[in-house]
């Protein structure tokens, strides 16, 4: 009997951090936990249609492309890139290590100066359309009988609000108000389990009118930045044989279809993270940080034309960069999903 209730202030996702993402999955991390749930959604996506298919609606295609990733390791970094590869085969993950005369010989447009060794994923890493994804989900959703909404939650009700002093333990959340666009009033909702699946702004939602600033201590660390995607086109780059690739300076890239395109960025030092009040794009960053580092790495980029940009969130978890998971400690029925610290669109099945 239980009905379900997706508040959606973005109904069109147009600054959603899956559909701004690269949609990349990978088994190569170095948390146990997020190599097991990469391992689950590229189980999932692989049987997508046993998931998420819909009774008379077309059969899904997510448009995967089986190009490994590809981490290049500094002579500084190698022993720690090899250690994290033995992480990831014990848990199933098909990765080999190539050496600098491997590498070259597998990917001739590759510059191997400061290469020590190399990571590379043999199955079950690529990437896919994460609109495509998004949708499917959604259809399946309303297709089970989940309802939405367009608004934002921006209070709520919990048992403590009308308690005497001392302060409770805990306390659990009652109703949400959710305000309605072109609205001065706000729709109350009675509510028996909440999930805090607000991505860059779920840090944010816990700061809201009505939760006890007592049970929200101490706050959680996700805050929204903001990350660069730049597409651009080489006519010589490196073409199909193109994985995933991601460099020792932190620049990263893949293709984008089959025709001389890809897209890549890098994220920024702390030291310039860039305003996260809009989602404006800097141009110069690419021309002054991004392109000599893509440049160096891959000869043939240095012809490279820029073709456009966009930017998008990143829920960045400054605790330690890992997903929020499970419930809360002091508001019963809270339930987290955030802090992926990327649009890690890729952990979306296992989170769920």
């Amino acid at each position: 009997g239980m009905r379900v209730l997706v508040v959606e202030r973005d109904p069109m996702y147009s600054r959603a951090s899956t559909v701004l993402s690269v949609g990349g999955i990978r088994q190569q991390f170095s948390l146990r936990e997020n190599i097991q749930m990469s391992r689950f959604s590229a189980s999932f996506l692989r049987d997508i249609n046993e998931h998420l298919g819909v009774p008379n609606e077309p059969p899904i295609d997510i448009q995967f492309q089986p190009s490994g990733y590809l981490f290049l390791a500094s002579p500084q970094s190698a022993a720690a890139l090899e250690a994290t590869v033995q992480l990831q085969r014990d848990e199933g993950a098909q990765v080999t290590l190539l050496s600098p005369t491997q590498l070259k010989a597998k990917f001739p447009w590759i510059n191997t100066e400061d290469v020590a060794v190399a990571s590379y994923g043999l199955e079950d890493e690529g990437w896919f359309d994460p609109w495509t994804l998004l949708n499917a989900f959604r259809r399946k959703a309303t297709s089970l009988g989940v309802q939405s909404c367009s608004g934002e939650v921006r209070a709520f009700v919990t048992s403590a609000n009308h308690m005497m002093p001392p302060a409770p333990p805990s306390a659990r959340i009652k109703y949400v108000h959710i305000y309605m666009p072109d609205s001065l009033e706000y729709q109350p909702v009675a509510c028996a389990i909440v999930v805090n699946a607000a991505g860059a702004w779920a840090g944010k939602l816990l700061e809201a009118d009505g939760l006890p600033r007592g049970l929200c201590q101490p706050l959680l660390p996700i805050q929204p930045r903001k990350r660069y995607v730049f597409s651009w086109h080489c006519r010589n780059g490196p073409g199909l044989s193109c994985p995933f690739l991601i460099d020792t300076s932190g620049a990263y890239f893949r293709r984008d279809g089959f025709a001389g395109n890809y897209l890549g960025g890098m994220s920024p030092s702390e030291e310039e993270e860039p305003d996260p009040s809009d989602l404006s794009v800097d141009h110069d960053y690419f021309q002054e940080q991004v392109w000599p580092r893509l440049a160096r790495r891959v000869p043939a980029f240095e012809s490279l034309r820029v073709q456009g940009s966009w930017a998008g969130y990143y829920d960045y978890n400054t605790f330690d960069q890992n997903a929020v998971l499970g419930p809360h400690p002091r508001l019963e029925k809270l339930l987290l999903a955030a802090g992926f610290s990327g649009p890690r669109v890729q952990h979306s099945p296992a989170a769920g």
